[in-house]
């Protein structure tokens, strides 16, 4: 009976963990963690609202840029409630469901800025492939069908893993390793096998990031070819120079993806502060570099962000 009871037994809540060890400098974290979320809510919009009122930037490559920045708030806004009612306020209680909500949308956001990454890759390659037409083949017709399937597949994809874990039974420990709740660290708290957690897991991870960086690898090998057989020196730069804040991009996601999936997967014998720290840089680095990188490349969005500074310091100064 006891056993019975247990099968469906789940906690009103999970306890988040903030950054082990440091307790007793929560409070002053977070205005550095508040500046942080600040500057990737205020890069991300300036980058959403120059491409939206600057004609020039209406190319599919501009476009994808934007698409970008929309997963890269929603994985901002996911994570903002929690780590800063840990860091402000002390509050380290998450209600069971709303975990499972958080849940999967940073998983959703996070398959939607992957799948993201290889539009952006295959933009790249028409442009240097064909840059004749460049405007035939990706018209807002195919960009606006891409950004449907990007986000139907990371819905889709990620639409089970919160059912999956609402069917097991927790009824020892509810304390999570994150500020947030991810799939693999609340299925790590489960009374059951979780079997079939994993393996969809795994299949889900192998059909998005899997797929989505194998598919950026063999785009920029393409690329290369292409490049390597311009005769002109210059125009090989040029072209290349055209890729740089994509590999950036790039390199700003998957790098701490892989630190995270690696440290999961075999640094069980490192501290918990080591797997907080990449767990918070997998979710908060590529919101906030993302747009420093753009906005360094792109003179529009440069002149868009001095306009907004100028206009708040003639406000400030009215």
């Amino acid at each position: 009976m006891a056993g019975n009871n247990h099968s469906h037994f789940q906690h009103p809540y999970f306890v988040l963990t903030g950054i082990p060890g440091l307790e007793q400098e929560y409070y002053w974290m977070a205005f550095p963690l508040g500046a942080i979320y600040v500057i990737a809510l205020f890069g991300n919009g300036v980058i959403i609202s120059t491409i939206k009122s600057e004609p020039s930037l209406h190319i599919p490559m501009y476009y994808f840029l934007c698409m970008l920045a929309f997963a890269d708030m929603g994985l901002t806004l996911c994570t903002l409630p929690s780590m800063l009612g840990i860091f402000w306020f002390n509050y380290k209680f998450i209600a069971f469901d709303a975990c499972l909500v958080q849940m999967y949308f940073i998983h959703t956001f996070s398959a939607i800025e992957s799948g993201v990454l290889v539009a952006m890759a295959i933009d790249r390659v028409v442009a240097i492939w064909n840059p004749l037409r460049y405007s035939t083949i990706l018209t807002n017709r195919v960009v606006c069908k891409t950004g449907m399937a990007i986000l139907s597949r990371a819905v889709c994809v990620v639409f089970p893993v919160p059912f999956l874990i609402k069917r097991l039974p927790f009824y020892r420990s509810n304390i999570l390793s994150h500020s947030f709740c991810l799939h693999q660290d609340v299925m790590r708290l489960a009374c059951a096998s979780t079997r079939v957690n994993s393996l969809y897991g795994l299949i889900a991870v192998i059909f998005t990031k899997g797929s989505d960086s194998l598919s950026i690898l063999l785009s920029y090998v393409f690329i290369l070819q292409t490049v390597m057989a311009l005769a002109s020196r210059e125009g090989r730069w040029k072209a290349l120079n055209t890729c740089v804040s994509h590999i950036c991009a790039v390199l700003i996601f998957y790098v701490p993806l892989i630190g995270v999936s690696v440290i999961h997967r075999f640094g069980k014998h490192l501290s918990p502060l080591t797997h907080a720290l990449m767990a918070n840089a997998y979710l908060l680095v590529p919101p906030v570099l993302n747009p420093i990188v753009y906005t360094v490349k792109t003179k529009e969005i440069r002149k868009k962000i001095i306009q907004i500074f100028v206009q708040t310091k003639i406000t400030a100064e009215g």
